[in-house]
């Protein structure tokens, strides 16, 4: 679709397009995105930080802290790029993000809603891949799920405490 100047601007239109309808004419989805709809965290709930997790979703927070974005030597739930961590171990359809553990025999499968600081990042692969290698790499772990979401939007708000603290030692001005 090309830019056509007599068109006038619809102030309703979402320029990323209609959430209800990705495939409506008008929609901008990024081809390589996945998107998912549905439950969108508060802004107020995050950084997510695993803070009181136990068990394997411990070990799955702790794989988190170990990457770094490839910039400044932050880990990604610091910089608060992690929004949610949900970790299904199977048999009882319980999940263990919220510290329950499920009595499943087989491997668990862990989904992470990750954002970037911004949709262009160069680092994007990087990232991505860092971050599955390393919840892959915990042992009971079987399936890893990595969607990348842009809802809310990241700000320096996102950062911890001790992310922001690493920011300043960095040289960066942070409040």
């Amino acid at each position: 679709m090309s830019y056509d100047p007599s068109v006038e601007a619809d102030p309703d239109l979402d320029p990323a397009g209609d959430p209800e309808n990705p495939n409506a004419v008008g929609s901008a989805a990024c081809s390589y995105t996945e998107y998912e709809y549905g439950s969108i965290p508060d802004a107020a709930d995050l950084p997510a930080t695993g803070e009181g997790s136990e068990g394997l979703a411990a070990d799955v927070w702790n794989a988190l802290y170990g990457v770094d974005d490839p910039e400044m030597p932050i880990s990604v739930v610091d910089l608060g790029l992690i929004y949610r961590v949900d970790v299904d171990e199977g048999g009882d359809g319980s999940e263990a993000g919220d510290g329950m553990i499920g009595a499943g025999d087989e491997g668990a499968s862990v989904t992470i809603d990750m954002t970037l600081t911004y949709s262009g990042c160069p680092a994007r692969d990087m990232l991505t891949g860092e971050v599955e290698e390393a919840v892959a790499s915990v042992e009971g772990v079987e399936d890893v799920t990595l969607r990348l979401v842009w809802s809310p939007e990241w700000s320096l708000d996102m950062v911890t405490e001790a992310g922001k603290e690493r920011l300043r030692e960095f040289g960066l001005s942070v409040e």
